[in-house]
């Protein structure tokens, strides 16, 4: 007589609910869930004029280099606002950067202690705006990108023979270098290009 197959048992299901239960019930007992906190501020009161002063700082502090499909140069500022050469932008950049003679329609200029070198600086608050257009041609971008680096560097090494007697290149790097770099900072503000056509 042939042996019959034997059932093998299956395993008892009945508690494994039970048990994922108790377990989402622990979990969520013993976890901890930060919860955000606001900050406790009060807005100041609007003030349409301060606000309006406050545009106009804003504004003296920016120079935008504009670089159309035709590959025409518009600079605009507190003093500027036309279409230029590539040969004037150098100049008229550091004029921006530096404004020597404290011109009112020019950037600001602050007074401030770096405390890492001990020494009060002079520095000018500016950005350059560099707009171009998607069609721009590389050849005038790379040319502005060069007359924008060559204002700082000439900047620089002025400053750095009048204050320390040497070009920025031959003053030390740990202790002059950084305090001529903190008084001309390069704040060139690149925006994606976009569609500008012709240059007014």
């Amino acid at each position: 007589m042939g042996k019959g197959k034997r059932k093998v048992p299956g395993l008892n299901q009945s508690s494994t609910a039970d048990i994922s239960f108790i377990l989402l019930i622990f979990f969520l007992v013993t976890t901890s869930m930060d919860i955000d906190s606001g900050l406790s501020r009060r807005l100041p009161e609007y003030d349409p004029d301060a606000i309006e002063e406050e545009m106009k700082i804003k504004e003296r502090n920016v120079m935008t280099v504009q670089v159309n499909k035709n590959n025409e140069i518009f600079v605009k500022n507190g003093v500027i606002n036309r279409v230029i050469d590539i040969s004037e932008l150098k100049d008229l950049a550091k004029e921006f950067i530096d404004n020597p003679d404290d011109d009112v329609r020019l950037p600001i200029k602050e007074e401030y202690d770096i405390q890492d070198y001990g020494v009060v600086i002079t520095t000018v608050r500016h950005v350059i705006s560099l707009q171009c257009d998607r069609t721009t041609n590389y050849e005038i971008y790379f040319k502005v990108q060069h007359e924008l680096s060559k204002a700082y560097s000439e900047l620089r090494d002025a400053w750095a023979l009048k204050t320390f007697g040497k070009k920025l290149s031959e003053c030390d790097e740990k202790t002059q270098q950084p305090v001529v770099r903190a008084v001309y900072a390069s704040k060139i503000s690149e925006a994606e290009p976009k569609q500008y056509g012709t240059a007014q």
